[in-house]
């Protein structure tokens, strides 16, 4: 089993070009040496990652800004003040990272970690380490270190135990590289918040963008169970329709009485309040991913700003399922 908690064994493998895994307050990240360009190939191919999708630098101190980007706005040093160590990533525009690192881009992404064993790993190690989640491409971000060994087994060699990830999602995305700035990926840091510190409205990303920064793909965060989306008041009508066709289905549901689902259907509780339901969010998924059912109904949360980044995680994990077969045909039995 690689799950250790010796923060020192893993700098000395960072420092030797190796891959190793460690816990953050998001998910857990998959880390190299941010500086050395073979050690972030061997993150993308352990990963299955198409090599233009950036990699996130995670830095231990504010000041390290200026080792990684340059032409640095003041912007950047007033919202890093305030939300770093936490939950931010900001793109800039590249200094040192080599472009493998940044998917080929003039532009790097960069965040200080708020989790104690990031930041005694980032001490020890004494440079910028490059990480995306630690999961194969498209799946599931971890949160747990058990959820690591799942996705990879003895292919990271070094997993350092963190416990339970805090948030459970993944950061937000800024983007500084224009005027007004761009919010890239919701999270935890709430718009309202960073607007507070910017003194105007943040825009989000246009359809089509060309932008490439991670989680912007349409599918992604997905279960290898077919996730469906559902309103409250059809999550029963819905469930029923598919247990009709023979379907192991399970329902993850926030409001819904046990009552009120059809017999045969696993209900699996969810909490009401946004920042709990983000923490056990990819936990929860993972659980019923491994029961081998054959759908996974969400209810959907309700179209409200404290809920954006977890329906922007749903909507993506529910995307080839969306995209492959008709749900207004599945709400009535056969």
């Amino acid at each position: 089993m690689p799950i250790t908690r010796d923060i020192a064994l893993a700098a000395r493998r960072l420092r030797a070009g190796q891959v190793v895994a460690f816990p953050t307050e998001t998910v857990y990240g998959l880390g190299a040496d941010a500086g050395n360009a073979e050690a972030a190939r061997r993150i993308f191919a352990l990963k299955g990652r198409p090599a233009n999708h950036p990699l996130i630098v995670h830095i231990g101190e504010t000041r390290q800004i200026e080792d990684w980007a340059r032409d640095i706005p003041p912007l950047a040093w007033r919202l890093a003040e305030r939300f770093w160590p936490g939950p931010l990533t900001l793109i800039l525009k590249r200094g040192q990272a080599p472009l493998e690192v940044t998917g080929g881009q003039d532009s790097v992404g960069l965040r200080c970690p708020s989790h104690p064993v990031a930041l005694d790993l980032l001490r020890q190690f004494g440079g910028g380490i490059a990480a995306p989640s630690a999961n194969r491409f498209g799946r599931v971000s971890p949160t747990r270190a058990e959820h690591v060994v799942a996705e990879f087994g003895n292919a990271v060699e070094t997993i350092l135990e963190g416990g339970d990830c805090t948030v459970g999602l993944e950061s937000t995305i800024l983007s500084l590289l224009g005027d007004p700035p761009v919010l890239l990926r919701p999270g935890a840091i709430a718009r309202a918040e960073m607007e507070a510190i910017i003194g105007a409205p943040i825009p989000g990303v246009e359809p089509n963008t060309e932008v490439r920064a991670p989680g912007l793909l349409d599918s992604h965060y997905a279960p290898d169970t077919r996730l469906l989306l559902c309103r409250a008041d059809r999550l029963a009508t819905l469930t029923a329709g598919l247990l009709g066709r023979g379907h192991r289905v399970a329902v993850m549901t926030r409001t819904l009485p046990p009552d009120d689902l059809p017999p045969g259907a696993q209900r699996h509780a969810m909490p009401t309040d946004p920042a709990d339901y983000g923490r056990q969010l990819y936990a929860s998924l993972r659980t019923l991913d491994s029961e081998d059912f054959d759908d996974i109904i969400v209810e959907q949360p309700p179209d409200e700003e404290p809920w954006r980044a977890v329906n922007d995680r749903l909507g993506r994990a529910s995307h080839e399922s969306s995209m492959s077969i008709a749900t207004e045909r599945l709400v009535e039995p056969s």
